[in-house]
Parts: structure tokens; sequence; C-alpha cells
């Protein structure tokens, strides 16, 4: 035999002999062939039937199971409490991460796991410590006959179903030679509805509620189910009479009470539960009744005509001591009520896969409001909502671990007095009791060790959950698992989520931020219905950042940044700013978007760097409007059609919002009067006192008093047009403080020249305070213009910076140049004046401060009549005539 041959053979025979090998394994320990168990609905919607094929697989027949996480398995556990749990392991590798449709599957067990290390095969999620269903092995092998097996029964499971509406499921399992049918109701509503189901009067020749037997089934305020026998009489509330009669939809009990018919109950609870939103309760009535006169007889083997319904329950009071059906069921028929053909005989199943409900966590359900306390306590685990769970658990309000709600921005508190034993503490762990001790990553985000206290010293835990907190939290004991439940974080008012809110211009998009040290947190409203909402920073869309929020064709919502640099869809440039905590919704068609943003954006080179935001200068927000928005390329679909006619600035750490307008003609007065005083009369009394002193006369003094006196009054003018149309005065701008300095100096040179000392006579050496006045009345007067020039560039540039004028730049440039111009001038006036000093012209010792040597000092410089100093110059100038008189005794 050839060696390829041999070798090939001494393969299959290795192989031959593995298969052998792992056949007798799974042949090993199989007295469970053949045994078979209903699934027991524990947490999730669970059905099925387990069997087991032999010693390392199993069959799950009829399997419905809503999904859990990636990590849920088919289970093995020594119970079914959360220790023997926890301490168990997966049976078999398949997930059960998906939703199964009344499916027929075969599971095979991991390697090393055999049947007598299984004595409780569960579908459990790890992750969140969740039971969903189980059946128990243990003890299966002692029955005789382990194909049948009545302890195996599971209250959920009936043979027969029939799918009435989306949301209502009708099962039952016939029970003929005994006279009596199990029923169960199932309905994907609120813990506060009721199912009715039963039989209408037959032999009617329409369908009709009056005369049918139901019974009503649901919950109690307390988590209790309870199924009765009611009969209609009328198509109303039951309603009790003067004489002691009822009529309309009324317990059996409550007709006829002297009649000892009146008070049979024929139905029989059996079980009762509410798992992920979805009511199921189990009863059994008879099929021929005692009660003849509000029983219905039911034929098993033929059709009959069935009512059902579903409805709000009115909770007993004192004068109805019984929970009663509303009659007003708010729905067209066929989706709150109908009737329908059943024949109890024609077994069937109608209904795939496990009821979802929209509303999972519907039990009690507590709202965090801002002044009232959320008392925490401690009490015993009667309806836990998310089994296996402790002895004992939290309480909140005397309910027992309800669904806590609250909302974004708005403080919720606790006052603890659960013992010392139980540190509150809120965590992002589903089950609580420290999670990092467990090596699981957790956030805490409120409480711990101290949040703990007993009911005569109660501790306070105040939490305020932001805009980034997640929606799904949950407040745990620090020291023991799951005895905590949910809360619900939704969107408050994005008034109490932000500090700060204005509205934009045309009041159609409200615009919210909060800063939080480095960065801030904005959000956007708009105020009516859009495709999309965009907000920017900037003057105009072109030549600004943009923000833009819109909500796609499957609902979901996107917040994405650009640069815009001109009008079309290409000049639209999607940016990658450091934008976090993006959120986007429709609320009634409006569109709302939140994000966070860095500050200062800690890169370079790139465009959007350049996107600051200082908190102390105003940021100038616009908006825009339109029907579509997409994340590809941009074409003239995504164009606005709605946008703000001008910018708002808004002074983020004051809260103020200020529209930016056009200039206002009152400001504008007020610039060129400043203008004409500072750039022409102020300069024109400056140089007339500097360059005009060699002319004849006073010609110079008179033009700097008459320049002066008038560039001051002009100003007075112009400040007061400022004040009147601003409403009072504001030193926060540079161009006010710096105007404020020109003023002052300005307003000083009246009173420094009338407290001028006087010049001495005869060529005396001067004073010193006529010395300092000489140098003082020129710096000041020459400071004040200094200050002036400035304050009218700054002027200028306060005023593009809050009215966005496109003329600032060109005003500006013609400014710079009028002083040129005025320098060119002062510089030929100074030459001009060297050249005289130099061929002595006109006498002048050359000082540029005290250069007041023709000055009159005998004139009041605040008097521009100088009658009386000609008089006496004239007088001095000839002979004087003195008359003397004889003097008498």
């Amino acid at each position: 035999m050839a060696p390829a041959a041999l070798h090939l053979l001494a393969i299959l025979c290795l192989a031959s002999t593995r298969i052998a090998g792992a056949a007798a394994e799974c042949g090993v320990n199989t007295s469970l062939a053949g045994y078979h168990a209903d699934l027991r609905m524990s947490q999730h919607q669970l059905r099925g039937r387990v069997e087991v094929l032999d010693g390392c697989s199993f069959r799950v027949a009829a399997l419905d199971l809503l999904p859990g996480s990636a990590s849920a398995r088919w289970w093995r556990a020594d119970g079914t409490d959360l220790d023997a749990l926890a301490r168990g392991e997966p049976a078999a590798a398949d997930p059960l991460d998906r939703t199964f449709r009344f499916e027929s599957l075969v599971f095979r067990l991991l390697p090393g796991v055999s049947w007598p290390r299984v004595p409780i095969l569960a579908a459990y999620d790890p992750l969140t410590s969740s039971l969903f269903g189980f059946v128990r092995l243990s003890g299966a092998n002692a029955s005789s006959d382990p194909s049948s097996s009545a302890a195996s029964a599971a209250p959920t499971m009936l043979d027969s179903c029939a799918q009435l509406s989306p949301r209502f499921r009708l099962r039952w399992t016939l029970h003929e030679a005994n006279n009596s049918v199990d029923i169960g109701l199932e309905a994907a509503v609120g813990s506060e509805y009721y199912m009715a189901f039963g039989w209408a009067q037959p032999g009617v020749a329409k369908p009709s509620v009056i005369g049918a037997d139901l019974v009503v089934a649901g919950f109690t305020e307390d988590g209790r189910p309870f199924a009765d026998d009611y009969y209609v009489t009328k198509n109303s509330e039951c309603l009790l009479r003067g004489d002691g009669s009822a009529e309309g939809v009324c317990p059996d009990t409550i007709y006829g009470r002297n009649d000892s018919a009146g008070l049979v109950n024929d139905t029989r609870l059996v079980y009762g539960h509410r798992r992920d939103g979805v009511s199921f309760v189990r009863f059994s009535r008879p099929l021929v009744s005692q009660d003849s006169k509000h029983d219905v007889a039911v034929n098993a083997t033929r059709n009959m005509t069935v009512v059902w319904a579903i409805g709000l329950l009115r909770p007993p009071d004192s004068l109805r001591p019984y929970y009663l059906p509303l009659v007003s069921h708010g729905a067209s028929a066929g989706t709150a009520f109908a009737f329908a053909k059943l024949n109890l005989s024609e077994a069937g199943s109608g209904c795939v896969g496990p009821l979802d409900a929209d509303d999972k966590e519907d039990q009690a359900r507590i709202t965090s409001e801002r002044k009232t306390p959320l008392i925490v306590t401690v009490g015993p685990a009667l309806h836990y909502p998310n089994p296996p769970n402790p002895d004992k658990v939290l309480y909140i309000n005397k309910k027992e671990a309800p669904l806590l709600k609250v909302e974004r921005g708005v403080p919720a508190t606790f006052s603890i007095e659960a013992g010392h034993d139980v540190p509150l503490y809120i965590t992002s762990d589903p089950v609580g009791g420290n999670a990092t001790s467990r090596n699981t990553p957790e956030v805490i985000y409120a409480g711990g060790p101290k949040a703990e206290d007993v009911r005569a010293t109660p501790t306070e835990l105040v939490w305020l959950p932001d805009r980034n907190t997640p929606d799904l939290v949950y407040y745990q004991s620090l020291y023991d698992q799951k005895m905590g439940w949910k809360i619900q974080v939704v969107d408050g008012g994005l008034s109490d989520m932000y500090n700060n809110s204005v509205l934009l211009d045309d009041q159609q998009v409200t615009f919210f931020w909060t800063l939080s040290g480095d960065s801030i947190n904005i959000a956007a409203r708009g105020e009516k219905k859009s495709g999309y909402l965009a907000i920017g920073f900037g003057s105009a869309m072109v030549n600004s950042y943009a923000y833009v929020g819109w909500v796609d064709g499957n609902g979901k919502g996107h917040v994405k940044s650009y640069w815009i640099d001109g009008k079309d869809g290409m000049s639209v440039h999607e940016t990658h700013e450091n934008v976090t905590h993006k959120r986007c919704r429709l609320e009634n068609g409006a569109i709302i978007f939140e994000f966070t943003r860095p500050l200062t954006p800690s890169c370079s080179g790139r465009v959007e760097c350049k996107n600051l935001i200082d908190p102390t200068t105003p940021l100038k927000v616009i908006w825009a409007m339109g029907a579509q928005w997409s994340s590809g390329p941009l074409s003239l679909k995504n164009m606005h059609s709605d946008t703000s006619n001008r910018p708002i600035r808004i002074l983020l750490l004051s809260g103020l919002a200020e529209a930016v307008e056009d200039l206002r003609p009152v400001l504008a007065v007020h610039g060129f009067m400043m203008f004409v005083a500072w750039a022409i009369l102020f300069p024109g009394g400056i140089m007339a006192a500097r360059y005009l002193k060699h002319l004849k006369g006073d010609l110079w003094f008179q033009a700097h008093i008459y320049l002066q006196y008038s560039g001051i009054a002009v100003m007075l003018l112009g400040v007061l047009f400022a004040v009147a149309e601003l409403r009072g005065f504001s030193f926060k701008s540079r161009h006010a403080r710096i105007g404020a300095v020109a003023f002052t100096f300005a307003c000083a040179q009246p009173i420094n020249a009338y407290l001028r000392p006087h010049k001495t006579e005869n060529r005396e050496s001067s004073s010193r305070n006529r010395i300092a006045w000489e140098y003082l009345h020129p710096f000041t007067g020459r400071s004040a213009a200094i200050a002036g020039i400035v304050a009218l560039f700054t002027g200028l540039q306060h005023l593009g910076h809050r009215y966005g004028s496109k003329n600032i730049k060109g005003l500006t440039c013609g400014l710079i140049l009028w002083f040129l111009s005025i320098a060119l001038v002062t510089a030929y006036f100074e030459y001009l004046a060297i050249k005289r000093r130099r061929d002595g012209a006109d006498g002048l010792s050359g000082k540029w401060v005290l250069g007041n040597a023709e000055e009159d000092d005998t004139v009041d410089l605040l008097q521009s009549d100088r009658v009386v100093s000609k008089m006496e110059s004239n007088s001095s100038s000839g002979p004087m005539e003195v008359q003397l008189e004889p003097l008498k005794g």
C-alpha cells in the first residue's frame, strides 16, 4: 500500500475514533433524554419548551424572546437567586441578543458542561444581572416518565393563541372533560389598564355587548392581579339604583344582591404578572356555569361570538369598593374593542413572537420636582422590577424601587433615611454595590459612603443632572447589589439646562449658552418648523463660522460645523472642530440642537483654528433656516429659505444682548461733531497760538480763544447727543474711556487759563508758579489733542464692531489722510518759524513751551475785549498831562 494511502487511512481512523469518543461523551448521562419542561418567565417576555436531546444538546421549541445584550446566554446555575447566578457560567455559546419569534432551535452545551452540572438552565444576561427565564432540571431524572412532567408546566404556557389586535392576545387551554377552560389575557398596555374578554349573548342578529358575559382582568394599585366575572346590561359604567339594583358593566356579584344566583363569581384567578410593559393574567372559568342568568353557556366545538376590550380602570372608592372598567375606550373599534369568532376546540397558534410594548418601564414612576425631596428608605422586595434581587430594596416616597425620572438642569434632592448600612449613590452600573470593587468600570455621578443616615437625622443629597448626563443611570446602594433601579434622565426646558438665553433677530431662534471653564455649552431652538437650523458667528453668513443641526430621513439627528466664504453650496466647507456632546431633535417640527466646544481651539493652521470665542468680547450671532440639509455635497436645495436680517451682539459674561443696527443718525451727528472739534477746531487753535504770533496785533490770541471755545462747545454738544441716544453714560468700551480723558483735559483748559499767574514786570525772572503754568498749559492742551485724536480712531473702530458698517475702513483711511495733511501743514509752518527765528525777523527766543514774549500779561485770557489794554498802550506812548490843584487846609 502506498505511503499516501496509509497516511489517509490513519487520518480516517483517528477521525472515527474522535467521533466515536464524542458520541460516547454525548451518550453519558442520557437519563434526561426526552425530558421537557416549559420555560418559566422571570423578567423579560420569554416563552418556550426545553427538551433534552442527549448528553450535550437540547432543543427549545416555540421560543419567543425579547433580546438581551450581547452577553446574554443560556446559563447554568445552582439556583435562581443573584448569588447563584453570579457563580454560574455559560451553558451554550449561542448569544440571546436578538428577538426570537416562535422558533424551534437546537443548542449544544459548551465543552466540559454536562447535564449533572446544569441543575438550572436559565436565559441570563450577566452584564445587567437579569434573569429572563429558566427551567429546573435537578431531580428531573427521578421522574418515572420524564417525557411528561406536570410539575414542569409554566402558568404562562397555554396550548393555543389568537392575536385579537396588534397589542392584545388571547391564549387558552381547553379542559372539556372538566367543563372548564384556562384563558390567558395578554396586552401591551399600562398597569392602570384593564383587559376584558368574554362571550356575547348568543342568538342575536347583530353582535352586541348588551348581555355579554365578560371577565375583566388587570392589576390593583399595589400590583396584585385580579380577574372577576362581569355582566353587561347597558353600554355604560356600572351604576347603582336607589332600590339596590345595578345597570351597566357590573360585576356579577352586584346584580340581584337578594338573589343568591347573583352572588356567583365563576372565574378563578390562576396567575398574573407584568413584564416589559406587558400585562398577563391567567384565569379559569367553567364552560357551562351554574349562574345561567349572568353567564353565557360556551359550546367548545362551535364558532361563537366573543367580545374583547382594553381601557382604563376606575380604582375603588368609598361608594364603589371594586375596580370598574371605563367604557369610553378612547380609540376606534378594532384597536380598543372588537367582536370576533372563536372555536375553543380548534387549537392553533396565531401568535408569532413576543409582544413588544413601546413603554417597557411602566412600574411605579416618580418624577423629581425642584422643591420636593425624594424620601429614600429601605423595605422588603415584594414586586421588585428587575429580579433576581436581594431580600430588601430601596424605596422612594414609599414606592418599591420605582423608575425615577429627572430633568437635566433641575436639581434632584434625596432625603436619605435607609440606614447606616445603605449609602446611596448614582452610578452608571445597573447592578450597583460598588462596581469598581468588581473591576467593572463605572461612573459615579453623586453620592457615596457619606450619603447615609436614619429617619431621625436624614442626610440630604442634591444631584444636578446636566446636559452631559446619560439618558439612563441608576440609583443603587454602595454596599449591596441590585437594591435600586433606573433613573431616566430627560431633557428639561432648555432654560433649566442653560444659564443664559436670548432671542435672536426677528425672534425666530432662541440661543442658549453656559460658560464652563475653558468651554461653552450652546443650544439653539427654532421657533417654527424647518428642515434644518443654522447659527453663525459673524455679521453675515458669508465669512462666518456656522453650526447646522438637522434630522435625517431615519430620524437621526446631526450637528456639524462649517466655514462659509461665499453664497453658493461650494462655498460651505465642513470643518473639523472639536465639537462634542452633539444632539439634535425635532420638537413639533422645529429643530433643537446642542453642542459643546472649547473657547479656544487647540489647533493651528486650519481655518477653524481661528474661530475663537472671547467671553469678554461681544459675540455676533446670526441664524438661517431651510427645508433640507445633508452630510454630502451641498446644492441649491440646502440654501436657506429664511434668515436673520441683522446679527445680535451677545455679551456672554453678563447674559445681555442687543441688535447690531445700522448707524443711528444721532450717533452719526455725534461722530461728525467730534471730528469738527478734535480734527479742525482744536488743532486750528493750537496752530494759531504757535505760528501766528509774528503777526502784528493780537490776531493769534483772538484765533486761539475763539477756536478753542468753539471746539469745547461743539464737543459738549456731541457728548450730549451720544448720552441722549444711548440713554446714559457707559465707560465699558475703550472709546468711551479715552474720550472721557480727552473731555477732561479739554474742559480743564479754560480753568487753567483763568488761574494763570501774572508775568513779572521790568524783565524780572518769572515766578515758579508762572513757569509751572507755562509748562502745564501747553502740556494739558496737547495731551487733550492727542487723546481726542485717539478717541476719533477708537470711535470708528467701535462703530465698526457695533454696527458692522462696511464704510469703516474708508472712513478710517480718510481720517488718517486728514491728520497726515495737518501734519504736513504743521511741518511747513514750523519750517517758516525756524527760518524767521534764524533771520531774526520776529525776535522770538525760539522756545516751544515759553513762547509768550509778545503776550500782554495784563489781559485776562478769558476776555475777548482788549479795549482797556489798547488805551493803556496809547497813553504810555505820548506825553502825559498832569493838572495840579492846590491843597486845601
